[in-house]
């Protein structure tokens, strides 16, 4: 059956404009172990979609018996929909779109709990980008990849960051090889040019970890242009890590050809918290209409990378989010979100 790619579909990168942005409400689950966690997740969650909400529609999906409790949460600048999940990271679980500029269709990749952690669930989430496809009036493609949107990164002209740990993960596609991986990724977002990361930040390894997510590492925000996370403690076990992510970029040419430019991001100065180590990252942004959804520390670095957003993104408002809350669970503001293109008519 061809595939998105061979109709002239493609993902647009993420500062091009949507119609709206995707999310998922906190429910009890293994990730909000207890009712004080959920509700600060539940209170995390809705900063955000408010936060998006300012610059263009917010849909969330919420579990039927949690819908009436996110709509008196969120308020009526976001809309509630009613679909069963388990738990709450769209980035991963929703579909990842692509469009021809005037059709969309929503790439539905296989979602196996990260690799079946031992602690997800995923029977409702397996089905929610075939939900949000629907809501959305997208065609569906469904790829045999297992794989999650906080797993990749493209530029809108070809070129997409990957990570070895997850796509070649062994809980997730066993026996599958680069070669395969990558020309599943391009048929499906209509990409020519991967660049393959070794791994991701320490802390993502741990008990709630996704084993790898570059959107935690690194970020196109232009054509040409990444955004990396570093840390500058040589003593943080991420920090020769991050040099060797900054090597790697540096020396990489885009689908194009061009060489990337680096814009590093420096790591909040903490590093942990509790007595365990944290994947903070300012990588970890989310672009909508006109902002930059920011997550916040708490830190004396939130400004100083606000600034570096705002020179990067001089038309855009920044928004710094606490996003503390939502680390804990295991992701950020980009793995809470996901973006669906703007197309001049319906599919």
């Amino acid at each position: 059956m061809p595939t998105p790619a061979a109709h002239g579909f493609r993902m647009p990168p993420e500062w091009a404009p949507h119609d709206r942005t995707w999310m998922a409400w906190p429910g009890p689950n293994p990730t909000f172990d207890s009712e004080e966690s959920l509700d600060a997740a539940r209170t995390a969650w809705a900063d955000v979609a408010r936060a998006v909400s300012r610059f263009e529609p917010v849909t969330v999906v919420a579990s039927p018996d949690q819908a009436a409790a996110a709509r008196r949460r969120l308020g009526p600048a976001v809309t509630v929909v009613e679909q069963r999940l388990d738990d709450a990271w769209m980035r991963d679980i929703g579909p990842t779109f692509v469009t021809d500029g005037r059709r969309l269709t929503a790439v539905d990749w296989v979602f196996n709990g990260w690799g079946a952690q031992p602690w997800a669930r995923w029977e409702h989430d397996a089905r929610a980008a075939a939900f949000v496809a629907d809501r959305a009036g997208a065609r569906r493609s469904a790829s045999p990849l297992v794989n999650e949107g906080g797993g990749l990164h493209v530029d809108g002209e070809g070129t997409v960051l990957l990570t070895e740990t997850v796509q070649l993960d062994p809980g997730r596609n066993p026996g599958w090889t680069p070669e395969r991986v990558e020309r599943e990724i391009h048929q499906r977002l209509g990409t020519t040019r991967a660049i393959w990361l070794p791994r991701g930040l320490t802390a993502d390894y741990g008990p709630f970890g996704t084993r790898g997510h570059v959107d935690l590492v690194a970020a196109f925000v232009a054509p040409g242009i990444v955004v990396a996370h570093v840390q500058r403690d040589r003593f943080h076990p991420d920090h020769a890590l991050c040099q060797e992510t900054v090597k790697l970029l540096r020396a990489a040419t885009d689908a194009r050809g061009r060489p990337l430019e680096v814009v590093e991001l420096p790591a909040p100065t903490v590093t942990e918290v509790d007595g365990e180590p944290v994947d903070y990252s300012y990588v970890n942004h989310y672009l909508c209409n006109g902002g930059v959804v920011l997550c916040g520390f708490d830190d004396p670095m939130d400004e100083h990378n606000a600034r570096i957003f705002r020179r990067l993104f001089p038309d855009r408002t920044v928004t710094l989010v606490d996003a503390r809350t939502i680390f804990a669970a295991g992701g950020g503001i980009h793995c809470i979100t996901q973006q669906q293109p703007r197309v001049t008519s319906p599919a």
